[in-house]
């Protein structure tokens, strides 16, 4: 850029920093205008100060470029913060099993971020103490609840929205759903109603997690007549309700979940959420929402960098997952928190999910550190291949029984048995007189204790931890290495969300002044995390 061309300057109180040190400081410091001026030393960078015109007194320098104040807050969609009341566009989402914990969820919403509970396989007993915490300990800040589909445990969907109908939970996050269930659009409905002026209000509100196209438009469309018709025969919703339902769209958020941990079809990020953004105004101009559906992402979301691309791509929030389960608030044990905290990009797996066996569902594991992921497809590959457990060739069952289970597979099945009773019942009635089905249950059973162990830090199951994990585990790793954040020990939830946001603040201001032709150096355009002196829902005084 030629700056003999450039009228502007810059006056203000501080003298430009022409080092790399001095300019990544003004660069980050978000609250306040960042200018690049010419000095006699040469490029330099300054926050705070002022653009004045080119006649002003000699005591100014010329001006390449400026970028205005850009806190974190000033991110993604300001209807999202408006309408969940929280300070920034960012959510950590649900990871099932309470490891999006209780103390998770509280610790971010004091910190002004909404966090979805893992709720996903607790027991309602679990799930309603939790949900007693939330009203003793954050009375009035925003929180969420993971509602996860259960194609083969219907009634603990339908017991978990009951649960949070009785308890005034007022944020689902729906994910792993393959179609609508009358449970999801229950919970949705229940809370319409009109204000006084005469519009619809959902105080209900929903964010579905989807990876697909045709998922997404059927969260985004007004629920089905033929599930509102059947919630108001069996009075679970009202004649005013169901008059009302068509008028909103299912869903309020739509999450965009790309390469992530746990249940995941591994789409690209970038090819994805353009996709689900023009169904998203696509059925906007068809519908004239009077509130349009916001589309947010997740998957892959480890570093500050793809925070900001995400942004730029359009994204109205970001949601983490993998990197909050290495952090000290998570429901992980300590040695899986050590575990993710070494793990590598390339270090995760695909493996069958205890939830949706039967039909060859996989998730995203950890595959660093244990046998999971390959016990766990041999257990596939038996079921596929055999119509029962008194089926399997003696060799292959004796080693299923010495290697995996470590045990008879008739006493696993007792087990079951005694599990299903006083869980789902109607579990062991599908079972009786199919032997395959008897032995999806057995091979379940495995499935499901693999990720408990790994909840519980079981040493003597350390090979079989099932510990669901995505790649941008490994590029946070990545990122933090030489920073505090290093150690698992440092990793508090809130500081993690603060810095991915502040950073992501940060290389979306050094993209702007990039764009109007600044070179920064590139060891001023790295933002690192360092300790976060006060907590607040700004720009922290240990960000510089």
């Amino acid at each position: 850029m030629d700056i003999r061309q450039t009228p502007l300057r810059w006056s203000g109180d501080r003298y430009p920093s022409t080092d790399p040190a001095g300019i990544y400081n003004a660069l980050a410091d978000l609250d306040q205008p960042c200018f690049i001026v010419v000095t006699p030393d040469g490029i330099g960078a300054v926050s705070g100060g002022a653009v004045t015109g080119g006649d002003t007194p000699s005591t100014g320098l010329p001006l390449l470029a400026a970028a205005q104040p850009l806190p974190p807050q000033r991110l993604g969609s300001a209807a999202f913060l408006a309408a969940h009341q929280v300070a920034q566009p960012y959510m950590a989402g649900a990871m099932a099993g309470g490891i999006a914990s209780a103390d998770m969820v509280i610790a971010l919403a004091r910190e002004g971020f909404l966090a979805s509970y893992g709720a996903a396989g607790l027991l309602p007993e679990t799930i309603e103490k939790a949900l007693g915490r939330f009203a003793a300990e954050i009375p009035g800040l925003p929180y969420a609840v993971n509602l996860i589909h259960s194609p083969s445990e219907d009634r603990l969907e339908r017991e978990a929205v009951e649960l949070f109908l009785r308890h005034g939970v007022r944020c689902v996050e729906a994910s792993a759903f393959m179609d609508l269930t009358p449970h999801v659009v229950r919970y949705r409905l229940a809370g319409l109603r009109t204000d006084p002026d005469g519009r619809v209000v959902a105080e209900n509100r929903l964010i579905a997690k989807i990876s697909r196209s045709e998922t997404a438009e059927r969260f985004m469309r007004p629920a089905p007549a033929t599930l509102v018709s059947s919630l108001l025969e069996q009075g679970l919703i009202t004649h005013d309700q169901a008059a009302l339902a068509h008028h909103v769209p299912l869903a309020d958020d739509i999450t965009v979940e790309a390469d992530s941990g746990g249940h995941t079809d591994r789409r690209p990020l970038p090819a994805l959420l353009p996709t689900i953004l023009r169904l998203r105004d696509t059925v906007q101009r068809e519908h004239r929402y009077a509130v349009p559906i916001r589309v947010g992402a997740g998957g892959g979301l480890g570093t500050p960098l793809a925070m900001a691309a995400t942004f730029a791509m359009g994204a109205a929030y970001v949601v983490t997952g993998s990197v909050n389960q290495s952090c000290l608030e998570s429901g992980a044990s300590t040695v899986s928190k050590a575990m993710l905290a070494e793990a590598g990009i390339a270090d995760v797996d695909m493996a069958p999910a205890a939830d949706m066996f039967e039909m060859g569902v996989d998730l995203q594991v950890l595959k660093k550190g244990t046998l999971f992921p390959m016990r766990a497809k041999k257990l596939y590959q038996i079921y596929q291949a055999y119509d029962g457990i008194e089926s399997i060739p003696a060799p292959d069952r004796a080693k299923l029984e010495q290697q995996v289970f470590r045990r008879p597979l008739e006493d696993v099945w007792q087990e079951c048995v005694g599990y299903f009773q006083r869980r789902d019942p109607e579990q062991l009635q599908r079972a009786a007189g199919s032997p395959k089905r008897k032995m999806a249950l057995i091979f379940r059973w495995y499935l499901g204790m693999s990720s408990r162990w790994a909840v519980v830090g079981d040493k003597d199951r350390a090979m079989d931890y099932q510990i669901w994990c995505g790649p941008a585990m490994g590029s946070f790793n990545d990122w933090v290495t030489g920073s505090y954040l290093k150690n698992p020990s440092n990793r508090r939830v809130a500081d993690v969300a603060h810095h991915l946001m502040l950073g992501a603040a940060f290389h979306t201001r050094l993209t702007q002044l990039r764009s109007a032709g600044v070179q920064i150096p590139a060891t001023a355009g790295d933002y690192r995390p360092v300790p976060l002196e006060t907590p607040a829902h700004g720009s922290p005084a240990g960000m510089r």
